[in-house]
């Protein structure tokens, strides 16, 4: 049970054989000045160096001047999704996020921003969003990500595609954990666990809330983009799933035109 007055933020970073993207995103957790977080690290027994960054990542930010609080737990697994899983059995914050190797909180007081002022004594919203930078290897801004959060978030607005990047859709985590991810997907889980997530939402009349923030920089070389087409027929699948197959085949129509569009 959560004592402070802010809510504590479960920051979960799944691994495996990330020792080149990983640094990032420990420098980003660790540059963060809102305190209440737990950093909840989930490693599928990487074979290179992962493990020796965050044992080092620990070592530098525990005790004396960082008041995080980090947790690494180290294990197999059946890939990403069911990693992420474990990830919201073990978290203990009041909201969980993904924060996957190579992605980074957009500013070390994105945080702040969001949480600083949420009253801990009033209705927690079910999902905090906000918007997404695409960056490089290196960092390097690209561009703001295409699709836009919506002023208001519901889960009837998934039909237009993955409005909310993933890393950030900042859920409460006791509705997080009654939808755990689907591993019948292995590219686009999230989207179907963010459908899930906001009907459930919707069900307890539970509100979202759009901080109009970018929050994340968005690793562009991340799992789903080099599997893209992978990923477009599992989203295919999942649509059809929550929308119907008629609504699922007009929409496609006119994705294949908005992107006609922006060419």
């Amino acid at each position: 049970m959560n004592k402070t007055p802010f809510p504590t933020v479960t920051i979960a970073t799944v691994t495996y054989n990330a020792e080149k993207t990983l640094p990032c995103t420990l420098e980003s957790v660790a540059a963060q000045t809102y305190p209440h977080i737990e950093h909840l690290i989930v490693d599928g027994c990487s074979k290179d160096q992962t493990m020796a960054l965050i044992h080092r990542y620990v070592d530098a930010n525990t005790g004396k001047t960082c008041p995080h609080d980090i947790r690494v737990i180290r294990e197999p697994d059946k890939g990403l999704y069911d990693a992420m899983n474990k990830a919201l059995e073990h978290a203990t914050g009041d909201y969980i996020v993904f924060l996957n190797a190579g992605d980074r909180l957009h500013a070390p007081d994105t945080l702040q921003q969001v949480f600083g002022h949420i009253d801990m004594n009033a209705s927690l919203p079910a999902v905090i969003y906000g918007e997404t930078d695409w960056v490089d290897g290196q960092g390097r801004f690209i561009r703001h990500r295409r699709l836009q959060a919506p002023k208001q978030l519901t889960w009837r607005k998934f039909r237009h595609g993955m409005l909310v990047c993933h890393q950030s859709f900042y859920a409460r985590t006791d509705l997080a954990r009654q939808e755990p991810y689907d591993l019948a997907y292995r590219f686009s889980a999230d989207y179907d666990w963010c459908i899930r997530l906001l009907k459930r939402a919707e069900r307890l009349k539970q509100p979202t809330y759009n901080t109009r923030l970018i929050l994340t920089d968005y690793l562009s070389e991340g799992l789903t983009t080099q599997h893209h087409q992978e990923s477009l027929r599992e989203r295919f699948r999942i649509m059809a799933s929550h929308f119907g197959w008629t609504t699922t085949l007009i929409q496609h129509g006119w994705f294949v035109i908005r992107a006609a569009l922006k060419r």
